[in-house]
């Protein structure tokens, strides 16, 4: 996927300064490093992750997403939801607000199952820009993307002060889940009005969400 371009930041825009955590110090337990995981996780609930090695695994997925997107309706539809997990989502398939303003994002959700269990099926069969590429970019993008939340958990699972393995317990590769790899299509938005919702409101399901 090519690179993008962006213009100057402005001057007058108010910033913050986010919180960084270096994903290479967790894994080689380094003691500082995990303490400001723990100040981040408790005090705001989030934080940006570097050093874990998931950037190009990140573009090959993000240029799975745009093939599929790109596939003509019909060939999408026969993959909406069937409530075993994964998916297509057509832009309008969900309200953003009570008055039946429709959604305009599209989104694939391929099922962490699936992704593991690959050549057999778990839950679902997907489009064929993903099932071609299923081995080759999915599967190791959803691997890293767990080795990432598991180093995560364990050191959670500690500062909690559970016995070992408890989180990692309900956390097993294995088993049914929602997990899921996600990539979404916007359109780019024409007289944008900040008080006009675009996404509907969510709150993200299970214990950890990884965004690129």
């Amino acid at each position: 996927m090519p690179g993008l371009t962006f213009p100057p930041f402005p001057d007058n825009v108010p910033t913050i300064q986010l919180v960084v955590i270096d994903f290479a110090l967790l894994r080689a337990g380094d003691a500082a490093e995990i303490e400001r995981l723990w100040k981040a996780a408790t005090e705001l609930g989030f934080w940006c992750l570097k050093n874990h090695g998931a950037e190009e695994l990140a573009d090959s997925m993000f240029d799975v997403g745009e093939r599929t997107m790109e596939l003509p309706l019909d060939e999408k539809m026969q993959f909406v939801p069937n409530g075993e997990g994964g998916s297509y989502e057509h832009a309008g398939a969900n309200y953003v607000d009570p008055s039946g303003a429709p959604e305009v994002t599209e989104f694939l959700n391929i099922s962490k199952n699936d992704a593991l269990a690959y050549p057999a099926v778990f839950h679902r069969t997907y489009p064929r820009t993903v099932m071609e590429r299923m081995e080759t970019v999915v599967r190791p993008f959803v691997l890293k993307g767990l080795e990432v939340n598991e180093t995560i958990l364990r050191i959670l699972n500690d500062k909690l002060g559970l016995p070992e393995g408890a989180l990692a317990q309900r956390h097993q590769r294995e088993k049914s889940s929602n997990c899921e790899a996600r990539t979404l299509r916007a359109p780019p938005t024409v007289g944008w009005n900040a008080d006009k919702a675009t996404l509907g409101a969510h709150t993200d399901f299970g214990s950890l969400a990884s965004r690129s």
